[in-house]
């Protein structure tokens, strides 16, 4: 019997490249793409195999076969492949999150807490298999009862980012097979070693043959043809704004189910009786965490008069003291970004932006280290507006921009002057002034007190405006989305 490393890759003189899985075979694709790790651009992590478009028709059809198997399954047994998928996840989380961190760029830390945290979705919807309850009613009609259930969507396209290669997938992942579906999954071409990992687990689980597919390949040619594709049942995606509403635009043709995370444009309020020291430290966080490669990052900085100044100058000595360097180095706190394509998109924005007239007051500079990679110095510009397009499209660098406001209503205008809205946050002393924010808010999330990226996995995600689109990501409300409901009425008949 061959070991998992064998039937998930090929070696070819000293190169392993990985394969897909298609139809529930590994197997090599039509060409292949390189994996360089992004800290230092010498190491190759692999060849990783990309799926034709006949193998993506081909797994499909399978899929939509084993579909109706697992959804046959009990409940403890769906129940027990969940439980597996997230311990091992969990239990594997420094090796996997040492390869997730090696091609993404994100420190070591953050790297294998996200691998845990996928494990933590896995084993969360382990215990919904056993939680799915339905609902009954007594019909207006005499002697009729109602039973309302809900039922697998089917066979489910999940397409998945690069900047959480295994958190993202899992969120998607793991309720969709919870609720009885098939996945056929399509991660971004960045991050291709993570997804070979978490595919090779789910692999060896009890499941049917062909209930779970990855075909890597480029988002033009096999993305669009998934999508296209008039047997999928749901797509779930994430990514920017454009590709979303190319997305929406093909499942529409078929009348495909959508579920979308897009773009955002966070803000952080920093308001006159804030904790200067804690404003800075969930600022500093949440704008270079992840190299600012996060959806709920904050690039806005909306700070009251009052106490501007004297943040400003905490917050540029922190970004100037922040530690760049390798992923995996002891002590680094900010990676590099993930390619050379962003790298440049970032240096764009930065004379973007003083051209708008913002100043730079430090950073946003390319880095030369003691490995090639793609190294940027954390930036924060100062003196800019809402109108500026820095303040109004979605970097994804890291960098963010200081708009100085002369009150709280101004603040909260300024909040929710954006066409986005996925998170938003205050810090403040004030309960009154809290509770107002958090009700007025105009985004899917709200933080008091706390950064404006980091979500628990048991509770609804999700925006509004051009963030999301159709029903939310995570909790128990992802049975909306991975479910169909059914209301069934039955006569008893006459008694005797």
């Amino acid at each position: 019997m061959r070991s998992p490393l064998c039937a998930q890759s090929i070696r070819t003189g000293p190169i392993v490249t990985k394969l897909n899985l298609i139809a529930g075979e590994w197997l090599a694709g039509e060409s292949e793409i390189e994996n360089r790790n992004p800290s230092d651009l010498s190491d190759l992590i692999g060849l990783f195999a990309q799926a034709s478009p006949d193998q993506l028709d081909a797994t499909i059809e399978q899929a939509r076969r084993a579909q109706a198997e697992w959804a046959a399954y009990g409940p403890e047994r769906k129940q027990a492949v969940l439980m597996a998928i997230g311990t091992e996840l969990m239990a594997r989380a420094e090796e996997l999150g040492t390869l997730l961190s090696r091609e993404e760029g994100k420190p070591l830390a953050e790297g294998k807490g996200e691998v845990y945290r996928a494990g933590q979705f896995f084993t969360y919807y382990a215990a919904e298999c056993l939680r799915q309850l339905g609902e009954n009613a007594d019909s207006v009609r005499p002697g009729v009862e109602i039973d309302v259930r809900r039922e697998p969507v089917g066979v489910v396209a999940v397409i998945s980012p690069w900047n959480f290669p295994t958190a993202t997938a899992s969120w998607k992942i793991a309720p969709a097979l919870c609720y009885g579906n098939a996945v056929v999954w399509k991660p971004a071409n960045l991050t291709p070693a993570s997804a070979v990992a978490l595919t090779e687990i789910i692999s060896r689980q009890d499941i049917p043959k062909g209930l779970f597919s990855l075909v890597m390949g480029a988002g033009g040619a096999i993305g669009q043809r998934l999508v296209d594709s008039p047997d999928i049942d749901a797509i779930s995606f994430t990514g920017s704004v454009p590709v979303g509403r190319r997305i929406a635009a093909a499942a529409v043709q078929n009348l495909t189910k959508v579920q979308m995370e897009m773009g955002s444009k966070n803000a952080l309020a920093v308001m006159e009786d804030a904790d200067l020291d804690l404003a800075v430290s969930l600022a500093l966080g949440g704008a270079f965490g992840g190299s600012g490669q996060k959806c709920t990052a904050s690039s806005r900085l909306v700070v009251h008069a009052a106490v501007h100044d004297a943040f400003v100058e905490k917050l540029v000595a922190g970004a100037r003291a922040m530690k760049v360097g390798h992923a995996l180095e002891a002590g680094t706190e900010m990676g590099p970004v993930v390619s050379a394509e962003q790298l440049e998109a970032n240096l764009a924005y930065v004379a973007l932006g003083q051209s708008e007239g913002a100043e730079l007051a430090c950073g946003g500079t390319r880095l030369e280290m003691p490995h090639d990679g793609h190294y940027m110095s954390p930036g924060v510009f100062l003196n800019t507006t809402n109108a500026m397009r820095i303040n109004r499209e979605e970097m994804f660098a890291p960098l963010t921009s200081v708009i100085r406001v002369d009150g709280y209503e101004e603040a909260l205008a300024t909040v929710n002057d954006t066409r986005f809205g996925l998170t938003s946050g205050i810090v403040t002393k004030s309960l009154a002034r809290a509770t107002h924010f958090r009700r007025n808010a105009r985004t899917g999330v709200v933080t008091v007190n706390l950064p404006t990226a980091g979500t628990d996995y048991h509770v609804p995600f999700g925006g509004r405006g051009e963030s999301s689109y159709g029903p939310r990501e995570q909790g128990r409300a992802a049975a909306e989305f991975y479910t169909t409901v059914k209301t069934a009425y039955i006569s008893a008949g006459a008694p005797g």
